[in-house]
């Protein structure tokens, strides 16, 4: 099933897609094991935060994208955002933001409830599935 994203929610609001949840085994500040048994991909992962209906990355980040045009300036850019974080950190930062910044208007990537103004046909939902945020945390340790 082909998915779309239906609108963009700021603030405290979050958007879920259909998706499943994994496990997730939360140490310090870090996930510290995959949530998929398949390793992330890093052409996936750049593809997800490029694209403007599944990841909206783009929307306050700016990064490594030359071709896109009108890249946020909201939040850090990526090259600079994920420094010498791990792939662990990078991971429970897409799962949940809020648990390291209570007023992040980043949305929870990989979190089902607790969320704020979630439309009922999207509720116990995350936005991006656990392989999906592997790619992505696939690509950011790439622009290390």
């Amino acid at each position: 099933m082909r998915r779309t994203l239906a609108a963009v929610l700021l603030g405290t609001s979050t958007l879920l897609l259909p998706c499943l949840a994994y496990s997730q085994t939360w140490v310090g500040d870090s996930i510290v094991n995959p949530l998929t048994s398949s390793p992330g991909d890093v052409a996936r992962g750049r593809a997800i935060v490029a694209n403007r209906q599944v990841g909206l990355c783009l929307l306050c980040h700016s990064g490594p994208f030359p071709e896109e045009r009108f890249q946020g300036n909201l939040a850090p850019d990526l090259t600079a955002s994920v420094g010498q974080s791990t792939p662990a950190q990078l991971r429970a930062r897409l799962v949940d933001p809020s648990r390291f910044n209570s007023i992040s208007i980043m949305p929870a990537y990989y979190r089902s409830t607790g969320l704020n103004r979630v439309a009922p046909k999207f509720a116990n939902q995350t936005i991006l599935t656990g392989q999906e945020i592997e790619d992505v945390v696939a690509f950011l340790v790439s622009l290390q």
